[in-house]
Order: structure tokens, then sequence, then C-alpha cells
């Protein structure tokens, strides 16, 4: 029998994440063994991502596993992946999608987001997420919150912000959705690159069979086709999880419909746009959608952003 070796994160949503492809695997019939670690992202929580300085906070440990072939693959949020991976990795399957949006979550539903008091506070580390909340609701505070999903929600019970921003996807899987006392609108607070999806990560170096025996089993079409126009428009912008981009891709019977833009930090610049493709061609609508925003006042922000300025 075949056996497939899982590098993860220790989170307990990384490890739902890793139980849940290792079920499908066990389902038709393959083995799994997981392997578990801490990664960079995981160990420094008194920083930003975006100020920890370095690309991967998420998987270059997880990386190191795979290349070195101790690992098969690995497990990921989609929405924790670069743009662009390092040389000699690739994405070879992505599971059905949760829904992709954000949400509130709090032990009291006792305010109105519609009218906010000035002195409330919104728990997130997300910079995507700070620069909408910035524009659509200036009066808002937004408190910097990094940690896993439990340590973010014992530190709303502390008091230290009165409600947290997160994706409704690990919102449900950790079984907090109890909580939840707002839905975003996804056309409007568009969900970053991935959310909702996981990723499966291997080193060129795995074998044809076992790279067609993994998606065999995991990759959903819809999903792939999703992902790869969303990550080719965050690709173009030479972007990942640090910059407050955004990318969200639906398909129908015969099209793609990804809408995708950029904001600059404190908001007070933001630009969104819609557009079509055909389902055999996600990686050219997501460049163009791409080159879109750089030539419409993106390339001056990401220029701004990278400068620190």
């Amino acid at each position: 029998m075949t056996t497939i070796t899982i590098a993860t994160r220790k989170s307990k949503l990384a490890m739902w994440q890793t139980e849940y492809v290792a079920a499908r695997l066990e389902e038709k019939g393959v083995k799994t063994e997981i392997v578990s670690m801490e990664t960079k992202g995981d160990k420094i929580l008194d920083r930003s991502i975006a100020k920890i300085g370095s690309k991967g906070v998420f998987t270059e440990e997880l990386e190191e596993q795979l290349a070195s072939g101790q690992t098969d693959i690995a497990v990921h949020s989609a929405k924790d992946m670069q743009s662009i991976l390092p040389e000699g990795f690739r994405l070879i399957a992505f599971t059905p999608r949760e829904k992709s949006h954000d949400v509130l979550v709090s032990h009291s539903s006792r305010f109105n987001l519609a009218d906010p008091s000035p002195s409330f506070r919104i728990g997130t580390s997300s910079v995507r997420r700070v620069a909408l909340l910035k524009h659509h609701f200036p009066t808002i505070d937004a408190v910097p919150m990094r940690g896993n999903l439990q340590t973010r929600m014992q530190k709303l019970e502390d008091g230290q912000c009165d409600a947290l921003m997160l994706a409704f996807a690990g919102v449900k899987r950790m079984g907090f959705d109890h909580k939840i006392v707002h839905s975003f609108d996804e056309n409007i607070f568009v969900p970053p690159v991935g959310q909702g999806c996981i990723a499966i990560e291997a080193a060129d170096s795995l074998s044809e069979e076992k790279v067609r025996l993994i998606r065999d089993c995991l990759n959903d079409r819809t999903s792939e086709i999703c992902l790869k126009a969303e990550r080719a428009y965050l690709k173009t912008l030479e972007g990942g999880c640090s910059i407050p981009a955004y990318g969200h891709a639906v398909l129908t019977k015969d099209s793609i419909n990804l809408t995708a833009g950029l904001a600059n930090l404190d908001g007070s610049w933001l630009l969104c746009k819609q557009e079509k493709g055909p389902v055999d061609a996600p990686e050219a609508l997501g460049e163009q959608l791409g080159e879109y925003v750089l030539e419409n006042g993106g390339a001056e922000v990401l220029r701004q952003l990278k400068n620190g300025s």
C-alpha cells in the first residue's frame, strides 16, 4: 500500500485541514503519516506578517521537509501561499472550497456595524482587512491581533478588542460559528486570494505516480480553475499575504468571474475591478486584471508599500 507523508503546521486549524486531507486519502486506500511543526509565522507573534520581513513565513520550514524527501506533501491554507513559489516547488491540488467571506466574531451582538461607536475595536492581523475597514468604516479602531484562532479568541475574551474579523472557513472549521455576529458581503469586502481553500504543495522531485494519485484523491476542478486565476492576478502584482490585495473568482458554466483589486494601507485609495474570461484560460484572466490594477494606480501604491511610505 502506498504511504503519503504529510507536513503541516501544529495549530489546531492546520491540523484540522491536514486531518481532512489525510481522511480523503485514506478513503481511497492510501496510507498517510502526519509530520507537524512550527513555522516562523507561528513563532513570531509580536509583529505583523508584513513586518517579519520574509516570504513564506508559514511555509518555509514545511518546504525544507519536502525538499529533503522527508515528507511528500504539505498542507496549507491557500491564502497563506506566496504568489511565486520557491524554485523546485509546485501546488499539485486544491480541495473543494468553503465559503470564502469574512465575518465578525464576538461574545456580544449588541452593536450596530452600520453605525458603530468610535470606540469599537476590531482585532485583525490582515493589512487587507485593516485597509477595507478604514475605507468603509473609518470610525472603527482596527487593533493588531496575531496568533492562531484560539489565541485570538482568548484575546477577545480578555477584552483586547470588541470583535475579531476572521475568515468564515476557519471559524466554521474550529466550531466558533455560533459566535458570528456579522457576515461581510464578499463583493464589497473582497476576500484575499485563496481564502477558504486548502492547497497541496509538493517538491518537483515527488514522483509523478504519487502526484497523479494525490490529484485523483484530492483535487477539485472548480477550485483549481478559480485559484489559478486568483494566483495569476497576485503573481502579476508580485504580492503575497503582506499587501492589501484581494481577488476572488467564481466559476459559472462557461466562464470565470474574477473580482480583484488593491488598496493602500489607510484605505484612502481603493481599486476594484471585475472581469470575465474563458474557463480554459484562468491565468490569462488573472494577468489581465493584474495589469489593469498596476496601470491604474496600483504600481504607485505598491511602490509606496515597498518603500514603507
